[in-house]
């Protein structure tokens, strides 16, 4: 897997953070060898504190104590107790606060930065061009968005500040213990870090393994869920439940056992290492009591190490589970920055308000398209031209290219070979966000959000910018206003997700009022009016002949009726015009045009 490195992956998600997102980085890393500090300050604490508990006598005629002492007014080895208990739970006090805010930052630092991440991921996506995304499979976003990005706040971000504190402790821990007892430090350290290098050589291959298992069935069961719930209707009528209910179990079941098994991976060690650093402890204690002169001498020096110890081994513990976090979780970290790394164009970043001014005449000339090098020619060395006020009919076989001329002209999709002139001029990058802002399309399946009528025929609009008097309109024309309004909540009624509320028809007109409200020069129906009665259909059809005569509309329909007052019928087969005509001629000429009159009967 090219540039798996964890090192490369932590390079580059810094370099997808905002520059205010390093800085606070920056500043956790302060805190933490603060924190750290202050942990050194807590156990050096231990040996003057456990020393005056023991012979507070010899410690106050110590020449600098008793100095310090005199200065402060301490006579008594009582005053000298009462100090020392105060300056060391002081000690402590203050380095489990540092402990405590360092732990509030690197949690608030982690999640801020994983809703930054998240954000940009959804930006990026939303503004590839359309072509990428009809090659996507929506889980695969979904689950990037929601499941992978989280990945990277609980597999990258967490692990590698809380190593990083965890290694700064260490290193300070240790090298307090080497100052207070070497030999013993060394031999420690060295058998700790032996045993957590083995298992870590013996882990490493499981936790890739888990990796490549979680990025899997992470898509997997968010595939399983939009399929079984996005058609719940067939799967109600069908009785096809178990069937879904298997297919989401087949891929959530293995996701939480690698999960689980990483858990147990990155956890498991700390209870033997806790056992062994209790038995260590226990050990050199024996050792101690067996000198002539007892245990009494050595208190705080074990005190100190004990403490030591207790610290150094979660530590140690914190610096493995950060690993084993990081290698489990790599897969989903390559993922997730798979989509930070999509490019998007600069206009598209900026976005174009101005719309292009459209005068006279669509140009397609010797245009060629396929979706991908390995896909046959949809459209081949196809010329047209459109003048702008035309109503243009396209029939055709399915696979003729219809709804690709379309997203052509829309500019959703480039052209293979040949151009798109507007007006004489190319349709280049920014000139084809300006273009767009000259369409509107009402697609055969309409997308409807969970929300108001108004908001869905003012799509994309803020709801505290909608012009309602232009909705109404709208829905007049596209004869959904009288169902509406019959509503006790009219424009305010909410549709359901997707439109579950309303009918076919219904959710078609929305898409019909929804194009006319932007007010748009040039319409575009793939097969919109399919899903209204014939009666409907023709009101409707009526309502748009009535529009301004200079807007431009194409339709494709496989409807007579839908046709009949077009300026031109242009049929298309094998991606080529074999017929540009009226829609009388075409009656004449084209067989296949003639048949469609037996759909309307």
């Amino acid at each position: 897997m090219k540039d798996d490195k964890i090192i490369k992956i932590m390079h580059r998600i810094w370099c997808h953070l905002s520059n205010r997102r390093q800085l606070q980085f920056i500043i956790v890393l302060v805190l933490m060898f603060v924190s750290a500090l202050a942990e050194v300050i807590s156990i050096g604490a231990v040996i003057p504190f456990l020393a005056v508990l023991t012979s507070p006598e010899k410690v106050l005629n110590q020449p600098v104590i008793a100095d310090v002492a005199q200065y402060f007014e301490i006579v008594t080895n009582g005053d000298l107790t009462f100090s020392i208990t105060i300056l060391f739970i002081i000690a402590i006090l203050l380095a489990n606060i540092l402990r405590l805010l360092l732990l509030w930052s690197i949690t608030k630092l982690s999640f801020m930065t994983g809703a930054d991440l998240s954000f940009e991921v959804y930006r990026r996506t939303l503004y590839q061009p359309y072509i990428v995304h009809l090659d996507r499979n929506s889980s695969e976003i979904i689950s990037g968005v929601l499941g992978k990005v989280a990945g990277v706040v609980y597999g990258a971000l967490l692990p590698v500040l809380n190593f990083i504190s965890a290694f700064l402790l260490l290193t300070t821990v240790i090298t307090t213990l080497m100052v207070i007892e070497p030999i013993l430090t060394s031999i420690t350290v060295f058998v700790f870090g032996l045993i957590y290098v083995v298992i870590t050589l013996l882990t490493r291959k499981q936790l890739d393994k888990n990796s490549q298992c979680i990025t899997k069935e992470t898509t997997q069961v968010q595939k399983a869920l939009q399929e079984g719930l996005g058609g719940i209707r067939e799967v109600l009528l069908d009785g096809t439940q178990q069937l879904f209910c298997d297919v989401y179990r087949k891929a959530d079941l293995p996701l939480r056992k690698a999960q689980g098994n990483n858990i147990f991976i990155a956890n498991s060690p700390k209870f033997g290492m806790e056992a062994l650093g209790v038995t260590l402890i226990a050990i050199i204690a024996y050792i101690y009591s067996q000198r002539p002169d007892g245990i009494s001498m050595v208190i705080p020096t074990l005190g100190a190490i004990a403490l030591g110890a207790q610290r150094l081994l979660p530590a140690l513990q914190q610096c493995y589970a950060s690993w084993s976090a990081i290698t489990g979780n790599k897969a989903t970290l390559i993922d997730a920055l798979h989509l930070l790394d999509q490019p998007i164009s600069t206009a598209s970043i900026k976005g174009i308000k101005e719309k292009m001014d459209f005068k006279n005449e669509i140009e397609l000339n010797s245009i060629s398209f396929q979706y991908s090098n390995e896909s046959p020619l949809v459209l081949n060395n196809l010329y047209l031209k459109i003048k702008k006020g035309e109503r243009i009919g396209f029939v055709g076989e399915t696979g003729s290219g219809k709804s690709t001329i379309l997203d052509l002209i829309m500019g959703l999709l480039e052209p293979t070979s040949g151009v798109i002139n507007v007006d004489g001029k190319a349709l280049t990058d920014v000139e084809l966000l300006k273009w767009r802002k000259n369409i509107a399309h009402v697609p055969q399946s309409i997308f409807l959000i969970d929300s108001s009528l108004a908001e869905n025929i003012a799509f994309g609009i803020p709801k505290e910018f909608i012009d309602l008097e232009r909705v109404k309109k709208s829905a007049e024309q596209a004869q959904i206003a009288g169902f509406i309004e019959n509503d006790l909540d009219g424009y305010d009624a909410k549709v359901g997700e997707r439109g579950i509320r309303l009918s076919g028809g219904q959710r078609q007109r929305i898409g019909i009022a929804r194009a006319l409200y932007k007010n748009a020069s040039i319409l575009i129906f793939d097969e919109a009016t399919s899903a209204l009665d014939d009666k409907t259909e023709k009101a409707v059809i009526e309502a748009i002949e009535n529009l301004n005569q200079n807007l431009t509309i194409l339709f494709i329909a496989h409807r007579l009726t839908t046709l009949r007052n077009c300026d031109r019928i242009i049929e298309l087969k094998d991606g080529s015009v074999i017929h540009d005509e009226s829609y009388e001629t075409m009656l004449k000429v084209s067989p296949s045009f003639r048949s469609l009159r037996d759909h309307t009967n």
